[in-house]
């Protein structure tokens, strides 16, 4: 007779099934629409919603959209509300290295048992939706509604006391937009996605603006467009919600570089807050900063209450925000940054200039095909002295010939150089910033694919 399993071969038996259940689900999740092939609607989230009991009423909900910031934001808020004793959920998107990363409790990512549970609980009504929209000739949920199906049902399972939630795109139609969030917050917008949101900041921030609710407050981050910044003051007036607005409600007092990110001393809606260490680098995370204190003062007392100064030393103090100008490796120094945008780029670019000195600083840049990569490489050009043009592994990246091409016409055919594969062109890069002596760096960017990927190539993957 063979003897009886002892605990830690049941426990590697244990482990080995769910990595096996969790494999199958992702593979089904990937194996849908993908995020940037969508039909914006709220009916087919809203069904799935509402045959689960609508778990996303079980607990409240700061709501976060914008183009850039809104990852950073969502993560300074969720790091001062949990430093405050909150059990706190986030839901964020796109992920680095695994989809698992997008659903966070207690500023981890989910655990796979739990992730499985809830997916599990969620799948039967998807599958129902999925007959009922395609026996009226519409599509199956995307793998985006799907995923958020799951983080509504596990963070009510859990449950948390609040949820931090980015918006995948847009805000109205948005996926996420099935909640009544006491406190929305906007971060700047500018022009992205232009085949769903609009060509302009006007039209676009018309779309987030959705959601802003009723009698909620709407935390507004100061707007680059006039015309933008209007509609969300507009919106807020017409559903009775409170607006704050950066700069004159709340904002950066004093900031200045320190040795791992910055110090600040910030205006909430109900105090002043001096010596606070941000270890983010740039402006546009003392932005965020700000705009993420305002909501958490909107949060907790209706912006009418003072934080706790200590509390919220602690909380900045432990924020983490992986491939936003992250330092992965030293000698030569390797920044990755997800900047996709020409937005994203203008901001990396002053924080470069702010934070960083580099004898010579080599870009390694991967762009997607439907992304306006000549306006990025215009906004890196003053701060990059060549760049190393390449592909990452998304089948919707740009041929480097191509992004090669259009870098030659910005930066001169001697400040670029083509390398098919990713890995190849980090090496080939880093020879370059060796070139020039100690002090050289890389900056790898253009999409959060890149970053992503180059940050697993040095072996980094905690987020």
């Amino acid at each position: 007779m063979s003897p009886a399993p002892d605990a830690a071969q049941r426990e590697a038996a244990h482990n080995l099934e769910v990595r096996r259940r969790l494999r199958e689900a992702e593979e089904a999740v990937l194996g849908r629409a993908p995020e940037h092939d969508l039909q914006p609607s709220l009916e087919r989230i809203s069904a799935v919603m509402e045959l689960l009991g609508d778990p996303q009423r079980g607990f409240p909900v700061i709501h976060v959209t914008g183009t850039n910031g809104k990852t950073s934001t969502a993560r300074i808020i969720e790091a001062v509300l949990a430093e405050a004793g909150l059990k706190v959920g986030r839901f964020t998107s796109p992920h680095l290295h695994s989809m698992l990363e997008r659903i966070a409790v207690g500023g981890r990512p989910v655990d796979p048992e739990r992730f499985l549970a809830a997916y599990e609980d969620v799948l039967p009504f998807v599958d129902a939706v999925d007959a009922r929209s395609q026996a009226a000739g519409g599509p199956r949920m995307t793998y985006f509604e799907v995923l958020v199906a799951v983080a509504y049902a596990a963070f009510a399972d859990l449950p948390v006391d609040v949820a931090v939630v980015e918006v995948g795109m847009g805000g109205s139609w948005d996926a996420t937009n099935v909640v009544e969030a006491p406190v929305s917050v906007l971060t700047p917008i500018d022009v992205d996605h232009r085949s769903f949101l609009g060509d302009t900041p006007e039209e676009i921030a018309r779309e987030k603006a959705g959601i802003i609710k009723t009698d909620g407050i709407a935390v507004l981050a100061l707007q680059p467009d006039r015309d933008a910044a209007e509609v969300l003051l507009e919106r807020a007036a017409e559903v009775g919600a409170r607006a704050v607005t950066e700069s004159v409600d709340f904002g950066v007092l004093a900031r200045e570089v320190a040795v791992g990110g910055q110090q600040l001393s910030l205006r909430g809606l109900a105090a002043d807050y001096p010596d606070l260490f941000l270890p983010l680098h740039g402006a546009h995370q003392a932005q965020n900063a700000a705009v993420a204190v305002a909501a958490v003062e909107a949060f907790l007392g209706g912006g009418e209450q003072a934080l706790d100064l200590g509390l919220l030393r602690a909380g900045l103090a432990r924020v983490e925000s992986p491939g936003r100008l992250e330092v992965v490796r030293r000698s030569p120094t390797v920044l990755v940054d997800a900047a996709h945008n020409p937005a994203g780029a203008r901001a990396l670019r002053a924080a470069l200039e702010d934070s960083f000195a580099f004898v010579k600083l080599v870009g390694v840049l991967a762009v997607m095909k439907d992304k306006d990569a000549a306006e990025m490489l215009e906004a890196l050009e003053p701060v990059v002295d060549e760049v190393v043009v390449t592909r990452n592994s998304s089948p919707r990246s740009m041929r480097p010939a191509e992004l090669g091409e259009i870098a030659a016409d910005i930066l001169g055919e001697h400040r670029v150089t083509v390398v098919d594969d990713l890995p190849d062109a980090l090496d080939r890069a880093a020879g370059l910033a060796d070139e020039g002596g100690v002090g050289g760096g890389v900056l790898a960017t253009g999409s959060v694919v890149t970053a992503a990927e180059v940050r697993m190539l040095l072996g980094t993957t905690d987020v």
